[in-house]
């Protein structure tokens, strides 16, 4: 075999133990070369392979006892605008997407091209989405909550307990609480990454209505071009006004109501008790 040849043979992943050991004896450096950048790929996606596994620990706990689990996680808790998008993911042990992880460990192409292909491997998925307007109403933990339930209520079945990354979901549902869920669980995972693309075409979307913010360079992230631009600017309606420095324009606007305020009443209050 030509060393092409055996290039093209490790790539296939069709080869056999008695291949490789044939081709251990080669004595050619570059075929040893390919051997050892073989094995070290294979080695490496084993582990990979055994650390999907591990992450199914939990939906296990369900799942043998015949119960549908779904993952859940939120994206948005931190911007300054946009919403706060939250993903309810069921699967089963058929799903077999090994690269499904912590979103935030995901580069975007890698997001993008998982997206679809949870969608059609899961047994479900729901979407929740607060508002900045209901954020600043309710406040986020609160509005992070309301949109968790509001993804599991889109689920297209019921599932019989939750797993949810270190929050609690108000929806009566058994429910386990996960610091990092999106580390140790392929639902939390899956939903983290459904969610985190969902919310990133949103605020892509935004930035054609209000393109001077640089919307989908830091999906409503307070960057310094962020920032930049909130001064020159100002805000728009999909910034949360209880987060500062978006809430510095409304202090601004408070104060100065307040002095013209204090301009009308004090003096006349001051007026009045001179006269008594």
């Amino acid at each position: 075999m030509t060393i092409k040849e055996v290039k093209e043979l490790l790539s296939s992943n069709d080869v056999t133990e008695a291949q490789l050991a044939e081709l251990e004896k080669d004595p050619r450096v570059g075929v040893q070369k390919l051997i050892v950048s073989y094995r070290k790929k294979q080695a490496k996606l084993l582990a990979k392979k055994e650390a999907f596994l591990e992450r199914f620990s939990y939906e296990k706990q369900f799942w043998q006892k015949g119960e549908l689990v779904a993952g859940v996680d939120e994206v948005g808790r931190g911007p300054l605008a946009g919403p706060v998008v939250t993903a309810a993911v069921i699967i089963d042990h058929n799903f077999d997407l090994l690269e499904v992880n912590d979103s935030k460990k995901l580069s975007p192409e890698k997001r993008l091209q998982l997206y679809p292909k949870i969608l059609s491997e899961a047994v479900s998925v729901g979407i929740g989405v607060k508002s900045a307007a209901v954020i600043d109403q309710i406040n986020i933990y609160e509005a992070d909550r309301q949109a968790m339930a509001q993804a599991v209520k889109a689920l297209d079945v019921k599932p019989d307990a939750l797993l949810v990354d270190a929050m609690n979901v108000p929806i009566d549902i058994p429910q386990i609480e996960l610091i990092k869920g999106d580390a140790k669980s392929n639902s939390i995972a899956a939903a983290s990454i459904v969610a985190k693309v969902f919310r990133d075409k949103l605020m892509d979307d935004y930035d054609k209505i209000y393109p001077q913010y640089g919307f989908p360079r830091n999906a409503g992230y307070g960057t310094k071009e962020h920032v930049e631009a909130l001064k020159k600017y100002g805000p728009t309606p999909i910034h949360r006004k209880t987060f500062a420095p978006v809430s510095d324009f409304f202090k601004k606007k408070l104060t100065f109501k307040n002095r013209e305020l204090s301009s009308l009443i004090i003096p006349n209050f001051y007026k009045y008790f001179i006269w008594i």
